[in-house]
C-alpha cells in the first residue's frame, strides 16, 4: 500500500495553492516502466481513474499535452482529425522533458514550462475524483476532474482506445 504524506512543492503544487485548489497527496514507490498500472496497484486506486498525462508533438513538432485514462491509449488517428491536424505522435523522453519541464513519468498538466494546448479525454470529466501527477515520479494528487477545463482550459475530446 502506499504512503500517504506530505511532499515538497513542485511547479504543479505551487500552481494548484497559487489557485486555491484543494488537492489530496498520494505517494508511492516508483518503479521505471511501471506506469499508471503500477500507481493505481500501489495506491489501491481505479486505474480508469489515474490519469496519464503525456507530450505529445503534431507533424510541425508543436507540443500538445493530452490527459488519458490510465487503462487506455490515445488513438493518435482520431486525435489528430478532431484537432485538425495531420498527424500525431508521442514525443520522445528528452523532448517531452525540455516541453514540460518534468522528468518523464512525472509529468503533470498544472505548472508546465511553456503553455501547451491541452487535451482531455472527454469520459475523464464524468468521473467522481481523479488521480494525476503531482510534477514528481512517485506522486498522485487527488482532485476534482472539473478542474481540467476550468484551469487548464482542457478541450475535451475522444481519443480513447482500450488498451491492450
Amino acid at each position: 500500500m502506499g504512503k500517504s504524506h506530505h511532499v515538497s512543492q513542485t511547479p504543479a503544487t505551487q500552481c494548484l495553492q497559487k489557485h486555491g485548489v484543494a488537492y489530496t497527496e498520494h505517494v508511492y514507490d516508483y518503479v521505471d516502466h511501471g506506469g499508471a498500472s503500477w500507481g493505481a496497484e500501489s495506491l489501491g486506486l481505479s486505474l480508469h481513474s489515474v490519469i496519464k498525462t503525456l507530450v505529445m508533438q503534431n507533424e510541425k513538432s508543436e507540443p500538445l499535452v493530452v490527459l488519458m485514462h490510465g487503462d487506455c491509449e490515445v488513438s493518435t488517428k482520431q486525435l489528430a482529425r478532431v484537432i485538425g491536424t495531420r498527424h500525431i505522435e508521442p514525443c520522445k523522453p528528452d523532448v517531452a522533458q525540455r516541453h514540460s519541464g518534468y522528468l518523464v513519468g512525472g509529468t503533470s498538466p498544472f505548472g508546465l514550462r511553456k503553455p501547451m494546448p491541452i487535451y482531455v479525454e472527454r469520459s475523464v470529466l464524468g468521473l467522481e475524483r481523479i488521480f494525476i501527477n503531482g510534477g514528481r515520479r512517485g506522486y498522485l494528487l487527488g482532485l476534482a476532474p472539473g478542474l481540467l477545463e476550468t484551469l487548464l482550459k482542457a478541450q475535451p475530446v475522444d481519443c480513447a482506445l482500450a488498451a491492450p
